[in-house]
């Protein structure tokens, strides 16, 4: 039996397969083929689970296939045993420039469909750790659902690949290490200007505009 999980956060089909929305979906197979974990169909067929050893854990990788906002339906079957702090969310967070990441534990959802599904399943106020992904504000003009559900652009594609090395390592980190050592390893310093890993904080703004009732 597992004893921790880690849930990537996304859409399923071929529509959504790159964007980023489903930057969780990303992290949670770079880190499977990282482990040569194989994927198959759990949760009478509403989800997608790889199960094995990282970091000399039994580790369950989770990508729901309920889309996003029903995200937190299949944990009570798929993740039964497990406290909320022995999971891990994986998520996109347009308050966070791309390639940026955070490690934290519990608070709120801040709109973020997937987060607010898991949230109503686990309880409120369920302490359960996530890693939130940057993938940036879009530019003026562009509204938020259509950006997070568009793929990764131009510069963007290039280094991400980088980035989901990166998360994967964040991921590891948060297994291997006690928590706060954990948010050491993943908010160290860039090596340049950008870099996948940076600090996390500074981020522009206040919360973004969310996806509007109706879209995933």
């Amino acid at each position: 039996m597992a004893s921790r999980a880690i849930i990537g956060l996304g859409n399923p089909g071929a529509r959504y397969a790159g964007t980023r929305h489903n930057a969780g979906f990303l992290v949670v197979e770079r880190l499977a083929a990282r482990h040569a974990l194989p994927w198959q169909t759990g949760g009478d067929g509403l989800a997608r689970v790889a199960d094995g050893r990282i970091a000399g854990l039994e580790v369950r990788l989770i990508e729901p296939l309920t889309y996003m906002n029903r995200s937190g339906e299949v944990l009570e079957e798929l993740a039964t045993g497990l406290a909320p702090a022995d999971l891990l969310v994986v998520h996109d967070e347009v308050d966070l420039p791309f390639a940026r990441l955070k490690l934290k534990s519990g608070g709120g959802n801040a709109g973020h469909r997937g987060l607010r599904s898991i949230q109503e399943h686990l309880g409120g106020d369920a302490n359960f750790a996530r890693l939130r992904v940057g993938v940036g504000r879009p530019p003026a003009g562009i509204d938020t659902a259509d950006w997070v559900l568009a793929e990764f652009g131009g510069p963007e594609s290039d280094r991400l690949a980088d980035l989901l090395e990166a998360a994967a390592d964040g991921c590891e980190a948060w297994l291997s290490l006690d928590f706060m050592a954990a948010v050491n390893r993943v908010h160290a310093p860039p090596t340049g200007p950008g870099e996948p890993g940076g600090p996390s904080d500074g981020a522009p703004g206040g919360p973004p505009d969310r996806l509007p009732a109706g879209k995933p």
